[in-house]
């Protein structure tokens, strides 16, 4: 039995006074509506209507529980009003995750853009550098730097960034420059966490030729920033994007290698769950991402 349509059903009969007159404000039968009160009576285990040929009429456990039913049925007319409403107009919590130097350096300022167009709106957001599982971890969005993950997300693609080697002047001083990709055989690389491998750095040649190399160091961390701060001084090369190093090569502590051999670009999307029902703040915010985010070129900007 669908107790919620049995208790609409059973609302129209008090209200319109007679299951004829009910029967069809609801565009049902007369036998069907009866039926409805009656499987709601039997379900209960109590007679709600008094029942005469001409009228019907609310018993005690009858008036108690229409009380109950108008209160319930407008809560859950006020809930999908409320549904409906969030699937057109942006409000509610964003419940959002990225890495921390993304969010931090270009995340920070869209959302502050986006807020100050959509009052209603609230972000909850989580920086990880690490792969989480949105949905697990009830997850609205994610931006993430490479692939978009799981094949059951949506992805949008932001745009692009690249990977770019570099080391401080002081390192390059006491260690001559490497001039190919396997000459990083003799440095002291860091590696980062989040790669697969860790130890495996990509790059690509002036003719489009893929090329790996492994590489080994004595810092190994999750976090960019920290493997970016530690090599600006002098303790070894990074490979990071370049909306991480882009700050210190511009500052002169960081000094970009290897440019000839340009490693391919790495993608940024904004994921989410399913494209079904989706609301309306996590489709205007991807959709205030793409537009913002258009033509940037190497993210070493805010």
């Amino acid at each position: 039995m669908d107790r919620f349509g049995a208790m609409q059903v059973f609302s129209q009969v008090v209200e319109s006074g007679s299951f004829a007159k009910a029967a069809d404000r609801l565009n049902l039968s007369t036998s069907a509506t009866s039926r409805h009160v009656a499987e709601l009576e039997s379900h209960l285990g109590t007679r709600l209507l008094n029942r005469t040929t001409r009228r019907v009429s609310l018993t005690d456990s009858g008036r108690a529980f229409y009380e109950r039913c108008v209160q319930l049925l407008g809560d859950l007319g006020e809930a999908e009003q409320e549904a409906a409403r969030a699937a057109v107009v942006p409000r509610g919590t964003l419940k959002l995750t990225t890495s921390v130097a993304f969010g931090v350096r270009h995340l920070a300022p869209a959302i502050a853009a986006f807020l100050a167009r959509h009052r209603e709106v609230r972000f909850d957001v989580s920086l990880s550098d690490r792969i989480v599982d949105l949905v697990e971890e009830g997850f609205d969005l994610g931006i993430r730097i490479g692939g978009p993950g799981s094949e059951n997300l949506v992805a949008r693609k932001l745009g692009e960034t690249r990977l770019v080697p570099c080391a401080s002047p002081e390192y390059l001083a006491s260690k001559r420059a490497p001039k190919s990709p396997e000459e990083l055989a003799g440095h002291n690389c860091f590696t980062y966490e989040y790669v697969t491998p860790r130890n495996l750095w990509r790059f690509r040649d002036a003719a489009g030729r893929e090329q790996a190399v492994r590489v080994s160091g004595n810092l190994h961390s999750n976090n960019g920033d920290l493997l970016a701060e530690v090599a600006a001084r002098g303790a070894g090369i990074v490979f990071e994007p370049a909306f991480i190093v882009g700050p210190e090569v511009r500052a002169g502590r960081l000094v970009p290698l290897l440019q000839e051999f340009v490693p391919a670009p790495v993608p940024i999307y904004a994921v989410y769950p399913s494209r079904k029902h989706l609301s309306a703040k996590v489709r205007l915010f991807v959709d205030f991402l793409v537009d913002s985010f258009a033509g940037t070129g190497d993210w070493t900007l805010p």
